[in-house]
């Protein structure tokens, strides 16, 4: 499955989109960054996705804030992006530090500009079918197996990991679609049986190479998830690939698509926040 050129097409409706908008209301969408701290992954992550906006159309406001803020401070920072008319998208890179109560800084984001989709407003909206953002992997997730036609209708998803912004929503999106979603995770009994029932399987673990090709039920589509040191997902891609109908390979597959979703939701926010009362 090959997600990298999905996102180029994606990003490309996208910045067509962010073009007319720009036309027609005389605004450029715009997406405020905000780090805490100066770890190398995340100033690598903030960097890349401050170049897609870029490239995209989207004007890019960074905040960076000193490693020793706190979740006072952050929160003050977040909820004045929030009623900056001129902010229609905001993303916390995570993680803030162990210091911080991450959950009190997500809530601090306006739901209507929540385009990570990390606030318990877009969880819920993910839950019960509603309007809003899906979280970025999840929603890139999806769109891929719309992408490939993958029919989840009554078929069995397994989903390994039950993190708030990638597990759990994921899940909370097969089962939208009507899929019958199990999570699996540590404490799991007997996992691989389990695994070998799935149709479909959402692997989010992250440990490198954990779901191996005995694991996986010929003809599944497998999403791999996971991005670990080395380029390496939590799917053995080798052998679960001469087992599984489609694949995504790390990388390439599932992380384009994270970013393409950030920026198109962005777009469709500030499309939302700039529309004519």
């Amino acid at each position: 499955m090959d997600g990298a050129a999905l996102a180029r097409r994606l990003t490309d409706s996208t910045a067509a989109a962010a073009a007319d908008l720009h036309r027609r209301t005389g605004t450029a969408p715009c997406l405020a960054t905000v780090l805490v701290g100066e770890d190398p992954a995340s100033v690598t992550y903030v960097r890349m996705k401050r170049d897609r906006c870029e490239k995209t159309g989207i004007r890019s406001r960074h905040v960076q804030l000193p490693a020793t803020t706190g979740t006072g401070q952050l929160v003050d920072t977040i909820a004045e992006l929030s009623a900056d008319p001129a902010v229609h998208g905001i993303l916390l890179q995570h993680p803030a530090g162990p210091h911080v109560d991450e959950r009190a800084a997500f809530e601090a984001i306006d739901p209507a500009k929540d385009v990570d989709g990390v606030t318990t407003h877009s969880f819920a909206a993910m839950g019960f079918g509603l309007p809003g953002f899906a979280s970025c992997t999840p929603g890139g997730i999806m769109r891929l197996l719309d992408e490939y036609r993958v029919d989840l209708r009554g078929k069995r998803a397994v989903v390994v990991g039950r993190s708030a912004i990638l597990g759990k929503p994921a899940g909370l999106l097969l089962l939208g679609r009507d899929a019958t979603v199990t999570y699996c995770h540590s404490r799991t009994t007997d996992l691989p049986s389990v695994l070998r029932e799935a149709d479909v399987l959402v692997a989010a673990v992250g440990k490198p190479e954990f779901i191996r090709g005995e694991h996986i039920k010929p003809g599944a589509v497998v999403i791999d998830a996971g991005y670990n040191p080395g380029n390496t997902g939590d799917v053995h891609f080798e052998s679960a690939s001469e087992r599984a109908g489609l694949i995504t390979p790390v990388p390439g597959g599932v992380g384009p698509m994270t970013i393409a979703v950030l920026l198109a939701q962005t777009v469709e926010a500030a499309t939302r926040q700039l529309a004519p009362a």
